[in-house]
Protein backbone atom coordinates (compact mmCIF):
# COMPACT_ATOMS: atom_id res chain seq x y z
CA UNK A 1 0.00 0.00 0.00
CA UNK A 2 1.08 3.58 -0.68
CA UNK A 3 1.57 5.92 2.25
CA UNK A 4 -1.53 8.06 2.76
CA UNK A 5 -0.67 9.57 6.13
CA UNK A 6 -0.60 8.39 9.72
CA UNK A 7 -3.84 7.09 11.20
CA UNK A 8 -6.36 9.47 12.74
CA UNK A 9 -5.68 8.13 16.24
CA UNK A 10 -1.85 8.25 16.08
CA UNK A 11 -1.41 11.37 18.20
CA UNK A 12 -4.20 10.40 20.59
CA UNK A 13 -2.37 7.12 21.16
CA UNK A 14 0.85 8.88 22.08
CA UNK A 15 -0.93 11.47 24.23
CA UNK A 16 -2.44 8.61 26.18
CA UNK A 17 0.87 6.82 26.45
CA UNK A 18 2.53 9.96 27.79
CA UNK A 19 -0.16 10.17 30.49
CA UNK A 20 -0.06 6.45 31.31
CA UNK A 21 3.24 4.88 30.27
CA UNK A 22 2.34 1.40 31.46
CA UNK A 23 2.02 -2.11 30.12
CA UNK A 24 -1.69 -2.00 30.88
CA UNK A 25 -2.19 1.01 28.58
CA UNK A 26 0.12 -0.43 25.92
CA UNK A 27 -1.63 -3.78 25.75
CA UNK A 28 -5.06 -2.14 25.68
CA UNK A 29 -4.08 0.16 22.79
CA UNK A 30 -1.52 -1.94 20.92
CA UNK A 31 -3.89 -2.36 17.98
CA UNK A 32 -4.05 1.40 17.49
CA UNK A 33 -0.25 1.59 17.52
CA UNK A 34 0.03 -1.18 14.92
CA UNK A 35 -2.65 0.24 12.61
CA UNK A 36 -2.26 4.02 12.94
CA UNK A 37 1.47 4.35 13.68
CA UNK A 38 3.71 1.40 12.80
CA UNK A 39 1.98 0.27 9.59
CA UNK A 40 1.96 3.79 8.06
CA UNK A 41 5.60 4.28 9.08
CA UNK A 42 6.54 1.08 7.25
CA UNK A 43 4.59 2.26 4.19
CA UNK A 44 6.35 5.65 4.31
CA UNK A 45 9.82 4.10 4.47
CA UNK A 46 8.96 1.65 1.69
CA UNK A 47 7.92 4.55 -0.54
CA UNK A 48 11.16 6.41 0.18
CA UNK A 49 13.42 3.38 -0.31
CA UNK A 50 13.98 3.70 -4.09
CA UNK A 51 15.56 7.14 -3.57
CA UNK A 52 17.12 6.92 -0.11
CA UNK A 53 17.62 3.21 0.61
CA UNK A 54 15.97 0.68 2.86
CA UNK A 55 14.85 1.94 6.25
CA UNK A 56 13.94 0.43 9.57
CA UNK A 57 11.45 1.26 12.29
CA UNK A 58 12.81 1.53 15.81
CA UNK A 59 11.44 -0.65 18.56
CA UNK A 60 8.83 1.03 20.78
CA UNK A 61 10.57 -0.07 23.97
CA UNK A 62 12.98 2.22 25.80
CA UNK A 63 16.43 1.06 26.88
CA UNK A 64 16.21 1.79 30.59
CA UNK A 65 19.42 0.05 31.68
CA UNK A 66 21.38 3.28 32.16
CA UNK A 67 18.49 5.71 32.69
CA UNK A 68 16.88 7.05 35.84
CA UNK A 69 13.62 7.21 33.88
CA UNK A 70 12.25 3.66 33.92
CA UNK A 71 9.11 4.26 31.86
CA UNK A 72 9.05 1.32 29.44
CA UNK A 73 7.71 2.84 26.18
CA UNK A 74 8.81 5.60 23.82
CA UNK A 75 6.25 8.36 23.26
CA UNK A 76 7.15 8.47 19.57
CA UNK A 77 7.84 6.11 16.66
CA UNK A 78 10.98 6.69 14.62
CA UNK A 79 12.20 5.42 11.27
CA UNK A 80 15.72 5.74 9.88
CA UNK A 81 17.78 5.15 6.76
CA UNK A 82 21.52 4.94 7.39
CA UNK A 83 24.58 3.10 6.13
CA UNK A 84 25.93 2.75 9.65
CA UNK A 85 25.34 4.42 12.98
CA UNK A 86 26.71 7.95 13.13
CA UNK A 87 27.83 8.14 9.51
CA UNK A 88 24.92 10.20 8.20
CA UNK A 89 21.24 9.32 8.58
CA UNK A 90 17.79 10.25 7.33
CA UNK A 91 15.31 10.21 10.20
CA UNK A 92 11.54 10.62 10.57
CA UNK A 93 9.47 10.50 13.73
CA UNK A 94 5.83 10.79 14.72
CA UNK A 95 4.86 11.38 18.34
CA UNK A 96 3.36 13.76 20.84
CA UNK A 97 5.07 16.78 19.25
CA UNK A 98 3.83 15.89 15.76
CA UNK A 99 6.11 15.12 12.81
CA UNK A 100 9.87 15.46 13.14
CA UNK A 101 12.38 14.96 10.34
CA UNK A 102 16.13 15.06 10.73
CA UNK A 103 19.49 14.11 9.34
CA UNK A 104 23.19 14.07 10.12
CA UNK A 105 25.33 12.30 12.70
CA UNK A 106 23.07 11.56 15.67
CA UNK A 107 25.80 9.58 17.45
CA UNK A 108 29.56 9.40 17.11
CA UNK A 109 31.98 6.84 18.47
CA UNK A 110 35.46 8.07 19.37
CA UNK A 111 36.95 7.31 15.94
CA UNK A 112 34.07 9.11 14.20
CA UNK A 113 34.42 12.13 16.46
CA UNK A 114 38.15 12.30 15.70
CA UNK A 115 37.47 12.26 11.95
CA UNK A 116 34.72 14.87 12.35
CA UNK A 117 37.02 17.28 14.20
CA UNK A 118 39.85 16.74 11.73
CA UNK A 119 37.51 17.61 8.87
CA UNK A 120 36.03 20.66 10.63
CA UNK A 121 39.54 21.88 11.42
CA UNK A 122 40.46 21.71 7.73
CA UNK A 123 39.66 24.98 5.92
CA UNK A 124 38.15 23.44 2.81
CA UNK A 125 36.10 20.69 4.45
CA UNK A 126 35.19 22.76 7.49
CA UNK A 127 33.98 25.70 5.43
CA UNK A 128 31.98 23.33 3.26
CA UNK A 129 30.11 22.07 6.33
CA UNK A 130 29.55 25.62 7.56
CA UNK A 131 27.93 26.55 4.23
CA UNK A 132 25.75 23.43 4.24
CA UNK A 133 24.49 24.09 7.77
CA UNK A 134 23.95 27.80 7.11
CA UNK A 135 21.81 26.95 4.06
CA UNK A 136 19.75 24.51 6.12
CA UNK A 137 19.19 27.10 8.86
CA UNK A 138 17.97 29.61 6.26
CA UNK A 139 15.49 26.96 5.10
CA UNK A 140 14.00 26.60 8.58
CA UNK A 141 16.13 23.80 10.00
CA UNK A 142 17.43 23.77 13.57
CA UNK A 143 21.02 22.58 14.00
CA UNK A 144 21.18 20.42 17.12
CA UNK A 145 23.60 18.09 18.84
CA UNK A 146 25.47 17.27 22.01
CA UNK A 147 28.11 19.97 22.58
CA UNK A 148 30.99 20.55 24.95
CA UNK A 149 30.64 23.56 27.22
CA UNK A 150 34.27 24.46 26.58
CA UNK A 151 36.67 23.93 23.68
CA UNK A 152 38.01 20.44 22.92
CA UNK A 153 41.43 19.70 24.36
CA UNK A 154 44.24 21.11 22.26
CA UNK A 155 42.03 23.32 20.10
CA UNK A 156 42.77 27.04 19.72
CA UNK A 157 39.91 28.94 21.40
CA UNK A 158 40.14 31.45 18.55
CA UNK A 159 39.59 28.80 15.89
CA UNK A 160 37.17 30.18 13.24
CA UNK A 161 34.93 27.10 13.63
CA UNK A 162 35.27 26.64 17.37
CA UNK A 163 31.50 26.28 17.87
CA UNK A 164 31.34 23.43 15.36
CA UNK A 165 34.36 21.80 16.97
CA UNK A 166 32.51 21.67 20.29
CA UNK A 167 29.95 19.30 18.79
CA UNK A 168 30.07 15.64 19.82
CA UNK A 169 27.04 14.95 17.63
CA UNK A 170 25.55 17.20 14.97
CA UNK A 171 22.26 16.94 13.16
CA UNK A 172 19.51 19.07 11.62
CA UNK A 173 15.85 18.84 12.66
CA UNK A 174 12.53 20.28 11.59
CA UNK A 175 9.20 19.82 13.38
CA UNK A 176 5.57 20.21 12.30
CA UNK A 177 3.09 20.25 15.22
CA UNK A 178 0.11 17.89 14.85
CA UNK A 179 -2.15 19.03 12.00
CA UNK A 180 -4.45 17.57 9.34
CA UNK A 181 -1.54 17.03 6.92
CA UNK A 182 -0.07 14.44 9.29
CA UNK A 183 -2.96 12.17 8.33
CA UNK A 184 -2.81 12.87 4.59
CA UNK A 185 -0.47 12.02 1.66
CA UNK A 186 1.01 15.51 2.07
CA UNK A 187 2.83 14.19 5.13
CA UNK A 188 4.92 12.01 2.84
CA UNK A 189 5.66 15.01 0.62
CA UNK A 190 6.96 16.88 3.66
CA UNK A 191 9.35 14.06 4.45
CA UNK A 192 10.70 13.52 0.94
CA UNK A 193 11.18 17.26 0.37
CA UNK A 194 12.99 17.57 3.70
CA UNK A 195 15.21 14.55 3.14
CA UNK A 196 16.25 15.93 -0.24
CA UNK A 197 17.36 19.13 1.48
CA UNK A 198 19.53 16.99 3.77
CA UNK A 199 21.42 15.16 1.04
CA UNK A 200 24.47 17.44 0.97
CA UNK A 201 24.75 17.28 4.77
CA UNK A 202 24.52 13.50 4.88
CA UNK A 203 26.99 13.15 2.01
CA UNK A 204 29.43 15.26 4.02
CA UNK A 205 28.90 12.99 7.05
CA UNK A 206 29.42 9.85 4.95
CA UNK A 207 32.65 11.24 3.48
CA UNK A 208 34.16 12.77 6.62
CA UNK A 209 32.66 10.91 9.61
CA UNK A 210 31.90 7.51 8.13
CA UNK A 211 30.96 4.31 9.86
CA UNK A 212 32.66 3.51 13.15
CA UNK A 213 35.29 0.80 13.26
CA UNK A 214 34.48 0.29 16.93
CA UNK A 215 31.60 -1.94 18.11
CA UNK A 216 28.60 -0.08 19.56
CA UNK A 217 27.24 -1.11 22.92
Amino acid sequence: MEFSGFGEHAIDFFDGLEADNSKVYWEANKGTYQQDVRAPMLELLAGLAPEFGDGKVFRPFRDVRFSKDKTPYKTHCGGVVEQGRGGGAYYVQVGVEGLLVGGGSFAMASDQLARFRTAVDDDRRGRELEKILAKLEKSGWEIRGDRLKTKPRGVDPEHPRIELLKHRTVYAAKVWPPDDTLHEPGCGKRVVTSWRQLKAFNEWCVDHVGVSEKPWR
